[in-house]
């Protein structure tokens, strides 16, 4: 499942310029030593949401931890390098090896208060477990990228192009265990694609192959979006789906199967243009907590912010917004209350919105119009039910904000 990662990096080179620029600064100012501290209960590691410290116009964490809550971030992404070989790097160009940047930003969020999990893998790019030749090799690998950081927590995203890589994903699962055994008490997930079935074919072979070798991280998340979902609605169907696929391919029953599955979204526009706004995180949310999942994230606080003069869907979200609001969902989800903050509002026309609230028990017919998180939308045809979005049965138009 595609995200803006790797791909809208490079298209807002020029934004990340301004941003990233100043976290650059403050990171080699850091000591080469990464501070360390003491670990997060893993409720922290669980509601991580990711974060891009080196592209896609990276915020200064410490700013989103004071306006949020926040403790963790889910720092992206642990790739081969471009050139080949066996040795971790950032984005595959920043060897973890030489790096000071990255270990600046730990530093400071651990001056915070806070901590890191660190992910490997993410959609495209070449993943250490395509070039590292055994489980062994791949484990040593990212024991290197453990040690640098001192880590409590990873993140094993098995996407593209290793995710129908079978000897590649046996690489990844078994260094997994590995690390497991080798770092006790670390936090281990595991983020793959999600279907309206829970997960597709390889996902499925994936959870088989983690129960051959008798893997069990602390969760196995799904990313439901960018196929065909709409809304929070969808999300809390696959992820029931999910669930159904864990009790039966690693053979839990239901109670230990919630508490192993995990969550990962899209916060606003999805590459697919998909709409996920507040509310669907907040369905989603309500459906984590009660079942009792062992995880809830999303992608990415790079994103959690309303556009401005560039709609880039790697550094805003697309939807009206204030700053950090969806990474609020992941301070809930650890159990905290994050700080108040005003409703959003629309960024053009403020309060001339005059249409009628959309309603879920309503029955509207075409023409009808309604107002649904800061836009205008109008029905095309009957619909009751059916959220406004631009994806679904297409019943609803976007007028735009209001």
């Amino acid at each position: 499942m595609r995200r803006s990662r790797l791909a809208a990096g490079v298209l807002a080179a020029a934004v990340i310029a301004g941003t990233a620029a100043t976290l650059t600064t403050t990171a080699t100012a850091a000591p080469s030593q990464v501070a360390t501290t003491a670990a997060l209960s893993n409720n922290w590691y669980a509601a991580a949401p990711y974060l891009m410290p080196q592209s896609n116009n990276p915020p200064d964490p410490t700013a989103v931890m004071a306006a949020t809550g926040l403790k963790a971030f889910q720092l992206a992404f642990i790739l081969a390098p471009n050139g080949g070989g066996c040795s971790p790097t950032w984005d595959g160009t920043s060897a973890v090896s030489s790096d000071t940047n990255v270990a600046g930003v730990i530093s400071r969020i651990r001056g915070a208060g806070g901590d890191v999990s660190v992910s490997v893998g993410g959609y495209g790019g070449t993943k250490l477990g395509q070039t590292c030749g055994s489980v062994s090799a791949t484990a040593a690998a990212y024991q290197q990228v453990i040690d640098k950081y001192s880590l409590k927590a990873i993140d094993f995203d098995l996407e593209e192009p290793e995710y129908e890589n079978t000897a590649a994903i046996a690489n990844e699962l078994g260094a997994a265990k590995q690390l497991q055994a080798s770092n006790p008490g670390i936090f281990v997930s595991v983020t793959m694609p999600g279907t309206a079935a829970g997960t597709g074919w390889f996902g499925t072979q994936l959870l088989d192959q983690a129960k051959s070798i008798g893997f069990s991280p602390n969760n196995f998340s799904i990313m439901p979006f960018d196929g065909g979902f709409n809304g929070g609605a969808s999300q809390v169907s696959a992820l029931e789906a999910f669930h159904g696929l864990l009790v039966s391919h690693m053979g839990w029953d239901s109670t230990t199967a919630y508490a192993h599955e995990g969550f990962s979204g899209m916060n606003g526009k999805s590459d697919a243009a998909e709409m996920f706004y507040q509310a669907d995180f907040e369905t989603v949310l309500n459906y984590a907590t009660s079942h009792g999942l062992g995880r809830f994230t999303f992608w990415s606080v790079n994103r959690d912010r309303q556009c401005g003069s560039s709609t880039d869907n790697g550094i805003c979200s697309n939807v009206t917004q204030n700053d950090w609001d969806f990474t609020k969902y992941s301070v809930r989800f650890a159990g905290a209350t994050p700080p108040s903050t005003p409703p959003p509002t629309s960024p053009t026309n403020p309060g001339t919105c005059s249409a009628a609230a959309y309603q879920a028990a309503t029955i509207y017919t075409g023409g009808n119009v309604v107002s649904y998180n800061g836009h205008k939308w109008t029905a095309k045809w009957w619909t009751q039910g059916e959220a406004p979005s631009t994806g679904g049965s297409g019943v609803w138009t976007d007028n735009g904000p209001c």
